[in-house]
């Protein structure tokens, strides 16, 4: 028996069973799936909030729960319908399970990584209320936005574009200041892994706010940056990315500067409801997915000189 073909079809097979899970799960719910099409060409904001409005209808994404899984699970197969080569990355990371979800297209230089986190944060410690301090995020803005951002950038690329693209979608990045935690544990750990270096990685993290204004970020590749920013004011957003430094973070970009990466941070910092339980959907319009994600689709195009 050919090794590989079975392998592939045992993957198909898992995969099958990962989407009617998942489906059955949204079908109840009455919520539409990741796995809806609106073709290349065209980064769709609605869509994009759809796709926040799934990720919230399995509840909060925290490491180790069962949201947690369906949603990796979900995205899996959304980005395997949309014709990405998918990949897991698992890991034991300070005693805690680490699963790094990756979709690869093309081959070659330029290599464009785009990433974003998919967990919650595990407690709303930021919550005026003291009593939902120990509830769980339910991480619409601070998680489910990034994700929707890359899901809306799967669907809208060319499949033809020249050098090569992944988005991943890291673990574990929200954990930070908890007992037995750290911060940005999924992208260190896929950092320290990586065979190869990228040409430029782009990390998203809070993309979704209703009133987004996305300031440059101090520990970020300025060339990068600068680039990024011309591309948002050709495309109408100078408003939403004013040509600033205002913050500097710590965040899933990290890992990749310390190697001498060029990365760059896109995130909406002023955002009252961080880690609180209200990061719910009313926080997040389609209009800021749409300024992002479209900001983002033109400037890889134009890197990988389509």
């Amino acid at each position: 028996m050919n090794r590989s073909k079975s392998n592939d079809q045992g993957k198909r097979k898992g995969l099958s069973i990962l989407l009617l899970s998942a489906c059955l799960a949204l079908v109840l719910l009455g919520i539409s799936l990741l796995t809806t099409n609106y073709g290349e060409g065209v980064f769709n904001g609605k869509q994009a909030l759809s796709d926040v409005e799934t990720q919230l209808a399995f509840g909060p994404r925290t490491p180790g729960s069962e949201a947690h899984q369906q949603a990796g699970d979900l995205i899996l197969v959304a980005l395997t319908d949309f014709g990405w080569h998918v990949e897991e990355q698992t890991a034991e990371v300070n005693g805690y399970p680490i699963r790094n979800l990756i979709a690869k297209r093309g081959s070659g230089t330029p290599w464009i990584l785009l990433g974003a986190h998919y967990d919650s944060r595990l407690v709303a410690n930021q919550d005026e209320s003291v009593a939902a301090k120990g509830n769980p995020v339910p991480g619409a803005n601070d998680g489910a936005s990034g994700v929707a951002i890359l899901l809306g950038l799967s669907r809208s690329l060319p499949p033809d574009l020249p050098g090569q693209t992944w988005l991943v979608f890291f673990d574990a990045e929200d954990q930070g200041n908890l007992d037995g935690w750290d911060w940005i544990m999924g992208s260190s750990y896929f950092a320290d892994h990586l065979d190869g270096r990228p040409d430029a990685v782009v990390v998203v993290d809070m993309i979704g706010d209703a009133d987004l204004t996305i300031y440059q970020e101090g520990n970020s590749d300025q060339a990068l940056t600068d680039a990024i920013w011309s591309v948002a004011a050709e495309q109408g957003y100078g408003d939403q990315f004013p040509p600033s430094v205002k913050y500097t973070m710590l965040d899933d970009h990290l890992p990749f500067i310390e190697r001498g990466i060029p990365s760059v941070l896109l995130i909406d910092f002023d955002y009252p409801w961080w880690h609180t339980s209200q990061d719910t959907l009313d926080k997040v319009s389609a209009a800021s997915l749409d300024a992002a994600g479209t900001t983002l689709y033109h400037w890889l195009v134009n890197m990988m000189g389509k």
